[in-house]
């Protein structure tokens, strides 16, 4: 995205519109010098110019939608007219990957790219290798062939990326648990993908005795959780094990100890004491999380989400038996150092589709 301002406070207007597009529309990977430059087109104040690299799982339809949005919140008024006008901020979306799209709200790319030095040069400092998917040239290329010699001024000053306020990686090992259909996986995999973090998934896909407990679970309950150890086992010793250089920390969408929380639900008492024992075992080998992080929602929004992510073998899952699980994992909570575990209420929330929840939750897991 490039963005510009020529009215009222300049650099207030661009950090504003920094601060919301990270709020709303996704991660901040890079951002460019702040450049003056000449009102282009009409007679107006001189303009401060970025230009911003993002990561956001939007539509791009979704993505104008919000800088629509963003727009005028900051006090920008669009007018009907082609004529240009001075404004206190400008969004323009330059690039969405390599997509070429021309339709009557967007086009992509942006078609005054190849004639705006105060576009092509601070996304040449974003990212000089980018190709422009129509001519197939770099940015590095586009800045020597474009014929706009229009003045340019660097300033010293430097816009703030909010993103820096969300410092993950100060814990090692971060594990998100949470009852069936909390947002755990999402949460994680959401995480990982922001903060370069290894994320650790559980395979439960992979295990063969889980629908059929789902059927008969007083048969196929001391099996599945038996396997469920030894796979959970198996995965954390091995992959948090095996550190990995290129990655700041690591996330984990369970924690080995839900072994036991399930296991004293599901299994008769004598099964129980036998499993406890091996748990307790194998324990002992495998590293706790930095920080433990319980998702809490309230059986029937539970119950909502399971039906919504629609896996055959769930749909026998009752409001008792989600009770039972969340009340383990609250009785196991209690039992931790405070400081160690952060329960969040997520119910009502939708960090997957609203951005602001997903922000709200990350602030809870870094706050001291």
């Amino acid at each position: 995205m490039s963005l510009g301002s020529n009215l009222g406070n300049r650099f207030e207007h661009l950090q504003n519109a920094v601060n919301a597009i990270f709020e709303e529309i996704g991660q901040i990977l890079k951002i460019s010098s702040v450049y003056e430059t000449p009102a282009m087109g009409f007679e107006g104040s001189d303009f401060l110019n970025c230009v911003l690299g993002i990561q956001s799982s939007l539509t791009p339809s979704e993505i104008l939608k919000e800088i629509l949005r963003i727009e005028k919140g900051l006090g920008r008024n669009r007018k009907k007219t082609k004529e240009f006008t001075s404004r206190p901020i400008d969004i323009d979306i330059l690039f969405i990957d390599d997509l070429i799209k021309d339709s009557k709200n967007l086009t992509l790319p942006h078609p005054e790219i190849p004639n705006r030095r105060f576009v092509i040069q601070p996304m040449a400092e974003v990212n000089a290798q980018f190709q422009h998917p129509v001519s197939n040239k770099n940015m590095g290329e586009l800045l020597l062939e474009t014929k706009d010699d229009g003045r340019m001024h660097k300033l010293s000053k430097w816009l703030r990326n909010p993103g820096n306020d969300y410092n993950i990686s100060k814990y090692n090992y971060i594990a998100i648990e949470g009852n069936i259909g909390a947002g755990k996986t999402s949460l994680a995999t959401q995480i990982a993908s922001e903060f370069n973090a290894k994320l650790i998934l559980e395979r439960f896909k992979d295990n063969p005795f889980l629908p059929k407990f789902y059927k008969n679970q007083s048969r196929y309950a001391f099996p599945l959780e038996m396997s469920f150890l030894a796979d959970r086992y198996q995965q954390l010793l091995e992959d948090i094990a095996q550190f990995d250089l290129f990655k700041d920390c690591v996330i984990a969408d369970y924690d080995v100890y839900k072994s036991l929380i399930f296991a004293r639900i599901t299994l008769a008492e004598e099964e129980f004491n036998l499993y406890k024992k091996l748990f307790h075992l194998i324990h002992k080998e495998l590293v706790n999380p930095d920080i433990y992080v319980y998702l809490y929602q309230d059986t029937d929004q539970l119950l909502e989400n399971i039906k919504k992510r629609g896996r055959s073998f769930e749909k026998g899952i009752e409001k008792e038996y989600l009770q039972k699980i969340n009340d383990g994992y609250l009785e196991f909570v209690k039992s931790q150092p405070q400081g160690r575990v952060k329960v969040i209420d997520v119910s009502g929330m939708n960090f997957v589709k609203k951005r602001k929840d997903y922000l709200s939750v990350l602030k809870e897991i870094l706050a001291d």
